[in-house]
C-alpha cells in the first residue's frame, strides 16, 4: 500500500477535474463535486488547507480509485 499525499481541498478537487467532475455547489467550506459522466458519483471535498488522512482515504474510495491511482493525478 501506498503513501497517503498530503493535499489541500483545492488539490483534491483539481486531480478529481481529471477524472470529470465539477464544482456542482458548495455549502459552507465544503465543495459538492458532481461527476458530468457515468456514473454520476458525488463527492463532498472540505474546501481546508490539508485535508485529514481518513477523510482523504474516504474521498479517494469514494471516487472509485486507489491511492496509487489518486497519487498520480496530483
Amino acid at each position: 500500500m501506498s503513501k497517503l499525499p498530503v493535499v489541500s481541498g483545492q488539490e483534491a478537487v483539481r486531480a478529481l477535474a481529471k477524472l470529470g467532475y465539477a464544482l456542482d455547489h458548495q455549502t459552507g467550506s465544503h465543495l459538492i463535486l458532481r461527476q458530468n459522466i457515468h456514473p454520476f458519483r458525488r463527492l463532498t471535498v472540505p474546501n481546508h488547507k490539508e485535508l485529514a488522512k481518513g477523510t482523504l482515504r474516504t474521498i479517494i474510495r469514494e471516487a472509485g480509485l486507489t491511492v496509487e491511482e489518486f497519487a498520480r493525478l496530483v
